[in-house]
């Protein structure tokens, strides 16, 4: 069975890039993935980051449904704690209504920034509760489907809700997590359940064991589904590869050691500066480890391997590559190479699969 791919944005900003040009880029990067073939695109929820420019999934999943016909777009995810639960129904209710049957809606249970951001997200009106996390998404499932909720009021009387008048479909709702706290979260209330390798390669084989163990199956959802996450860089040369890694490894080191954060260096930057720490070479092996760079031929197949062990059909890879100081023009050029190279990878895979002449990728 051959893997399908589909891609998680974290909206990079670069030395010397605007939000607007970074924002610019990522939108440029949606029609190509749908050009190419990809499932789905989701961004991400991250704030107060200068080298990230997605803090409003919602916006950026319009803008994105607004350029493309066919890919699904949707959030990786929306970070739960940080909104009301009817705010979020209403979005992508109204998202399911720019774009029917192409949204979804990815839910995380991390903040998403550090305690500073978290009470400013708090203080600016009625926030969940992390403690209430399991009955703020039943609260969602309720309100964006065409029946929405019922409310029971102090006197007796019921009051309805809905997150959108006359709905006739809902977002596709996905729990996001990296710990055996999520899958397990997932598995009791029948939803598909997206484990974040990208962010953390520890724990994976349990926490899908567990997802798969404890399911129960829903009306929307009888069986358990799933996909995992993937850092990927893909080059024609694994020279270029691991030279547009660096840029985000040395990232990794600078949070992983909370020092201050910056703009994404550019490859050459990245290249000719000083280690971050003692430690740096010990975070950035470590985060190296887990993540798949090389020519699309190698990237492939690593992914092709990562879906046979968590035993999935659709990995979502996130494109990390750096750029150059000379692609300030083209702020996309090492992503958009990186999914090129790596969706003719797996196209070339596939038909050498069902010609007899190479094995078929796992699923």
């Amino acid at each position: 069975m051959s893997i399908t791919l589909s891609v998680l944005d974290l909206v990079p900003v670069r030395a010397g890039q605007t939000s607007a040009e970074a924002v610019a880029a990522s939108l440029s990067l949606v029609e190509t993935a749908e050009r190419l073939g990809y499932e789905r695109y989701w961004f991400a929820e991250h704030h107060n980051m200068p080298a990230v420019a997605s803090t409003a999934p919602p916006v950026l999943i319009a803008a994105a449904a607004a350029r493309t016909s066919r890919i699904r777009v949707g959030s990786g995810g929306v970070m739960l704690p940080n909104h009301s639960p009817l705010v979020v129904a209403e979005q992508f209710a109204a998202l399911e209504a720019i774009a029917p049957g192409r949204i979804d809606l990815g839910i995380g249970r991390a903040p998403g920034s550090d305690p500073v951001i978290s009470q400013l997200l708090r203080m600016s009106g009625t926030t969940s509760d992390v403690e209430r996390f399991p009955d703020h998404i039943g609260d969602i499932l309720a309100l964006t489907s065409p029946d929405g909720a019922a409310i029971r009021l102090t006197s007796g009387s019921t009051y309805e809700v809905r997150a959108t008048p006359a709905a006739q479909n809902a977002p596709d709702v996905w729990l996001l997590g990296s710990s055996d706290y999520s899958a397990q979260l997932a598995a009791s209330l029948g939803l598909p359940y997206v484990f974040a390798n990208h962010f953390s390669g520890a724990g994976l084989d349990r926490a899908l064991q567990l997802y798969r163990d404890q399911y129960r199956p829903s009306e929307a959802h009888p069986n358990p589904r799933t996909f995992v996450t993937a850092n990927i860089v893909a080059a024609p040369t694994s020279e270029e590869a691991e030279a547009r890694a660096l840029p985000q490894l040395r990232m990794m080191v600078r949070l992983r050691t909370n020092q201050t954060l910056t703009p994404l260096e550019t490859v050459e930057d990245a290249q000719s500066a000083a280690p971050l720490s003692p430690m740096a070479d010990q975070i950035m092996a470590a985060a190296r480890a887990t993540w798949f760079v090389g020519t699309g031929d190698d990237v492939a197949a690593g992914l092709a391997d990562l879906a046979a062990r968590a035993g999935v059909d659709e990995v979502m890879v996130s494109p990390i590559a750096g750029a150059f100081a000379s692609e300030q023009r083209d702020a996309a050029a090492g992503r958009t190479q990186s999914l090129t190279l790596l969706a003719q990878a797996m196209a070339s895979r596939a038909d050498a699969a069902s010609a007899g002449t190479a094995p078929a990728l796992a699923g």
